[in-house]
């Protein structure tokens, strides 16, 4: 049967996208269009204050854009968001889930949130991938830093998501940590078809895992491409020096003659 409109729509269609958060001040996101496909692993780079959080928080729908418009798997941010929300899901390091309560009473919260079937196989499941078993019956707030952030993604995966965002998952991990989470997360990625957004500064991590980057500065998108485009059109040999001459405005290398 041929797709319907919303399941051939991309995992993320944003058009203008502005926020606001005074009527005098400078926008935080500034007219940011772009359309991410279903399936896919992009980046989304910038420094403190380029807009990525913002950008992040308008595409679950948490803050109101000031104009445009965003569409996540086919629907609507500003009208139909649950049915959306439904089908996506977010980790960040930084939000911290209930220390007091264990890991499996947090999935079965998160679980509960999301409808989700069989929810005790499901936990079980992701415990199992996801090197938590041992775990679960830990209070959540005792746990390592390498163990929250396992189980932070637990808890983002535990609603099978289309879409993924995911605000540096990595941070604060011990490089064997960090490479044992980015391994698995191309594993994931890779038998569900998920579409993940990833907002990094870590430039390694977005070389190896992102076929696209956007490159935010003062809320705009200042350049975009894959990796290796992007590597090629600043002369340089990895994205960090990209990323720190787009941050410091320095000129991109002259295309060489013909």
């Amino acid at each position: 049967m041929p797709a319907t409109a919303a399941e051939s729509a991309p995992a993320i269609h944003a058009e203008a996208l502005t926020k606001r958060y005074a009527p005098d001040a400078p926008p935080a996101v500034d007219a940011l269009s772009f359309a991410m496909p279903r399936g896919a692993t992009w980046g989304l780079l910038g420094g403190n204050g380029a807009g990525k959080t913002t950008t992040i928080a308008m595409l679950l729908g948490l803050i109101v854009p000031s104009a445009g418009r965003v569409a996540c798997l086919g629907h609507d941010m500003a009208r139909d968001r649950f049915a959306a929300l439904a089908r996506m899901n977010f980790s960040s390091p930084y939000i911290a889930l209930p220390g007091r309560i264990s890991v499996a009473e947090n999935l079965r919260v998160y679980a509960h949130f999301y409808d989700v079937p069989q929810a005790e196989r499901r936990i079980t499941e992701l415990a199992g991938q996801l090197q938590l078993t041992a775990l679960l019956d830990r209070p959540a707030g005792e746990l390592s830093a390498g163990q929250k952030t396992r189980v932070a993604l637990a808890k983002a995966l535990i609603n099978r998501p289309e879409l993924l965002l995911l605000d540096e998952p990595t941070a604060s991990l011990d490089p064997d940590t960090g490479d044992w989470v980015r391994s698995w997360l191309e594993r994931y990625q890779a038998e569900s078809g998920c579409a993940i957004l990833l907002a990094s500064h870590n430039m390694a991590e977005v070389e190896r895992l992102c076929g696209h980057v956007l490159m935010l500065k003062q809320g705009r998108v200042v350049d975009q491409g894959s990796p290796a485009e992007l590597l090629a059109k600043y002369g340089r040999d990895d994205l960090e020096e990209v990323f720190l001459d787009i941050a410091r405005g320095r000129q991109r290398q002259p295309e060489p003659a013909e």
